[in-house]
């Protein structure tokens, strides 16, 4: 089980998908860190830069992040990974110091230029 750092300036962009939730045990009581902070998970989506590629990625931190609503484009601070295996299944978790809303960022995407005119399709045949 090793930490590994992730250079998220290698990412592309990276967006809120899934509000920030407690992390809970199976038993529904919520996890902690070692100083006794409550984990919270939000998942993002990471978009490479090149190509249409998208992978969805459920983050851990400890404490709420605040500001995050789903469709915005987030900023994550100190990303880490961390393989595991229990009992036979293996997965991959990931951690970061924070997770904070990136000043400005609009998650409404403007679709007034991919809209065909009424009666026409996209392609320009009538």
């Amino acid at each position: 089980m090793d930490n590994k750092p992730i250079d998220v300036a290698r990412l592309g962009t990276i967006r809120c998908v899934i509000a920030p939730e407690p992390r809970t045990t199976p038993e529904g009581e919520t996890r902690r860190d070692r100083e006794g902070n409550p984990l919270w998970i939000t998942g993002l989506s990471v978009r490479q830069a090149e190509g249409r590629r998208t992978d969805v990625v459920h983050v851990v931190t400890s404490g709420q992040p605040q500001g995050l609503t789903e469709g915005s484009e987030v900023r994550v601070t100190n990303l880490w990974a961390n393989d595991w295996a229990v009992d036979g299944r293996t997965g991959t978790t990931y951690r970061a110091d924070a997770i904070t809303p990136v000043s400005g960022s609009n998650a409404s995407v403007s679709t007034t230029s991919a809209t065909a005119p009424r009666g026409k399709s996209a392609g320009g045949d009538a």
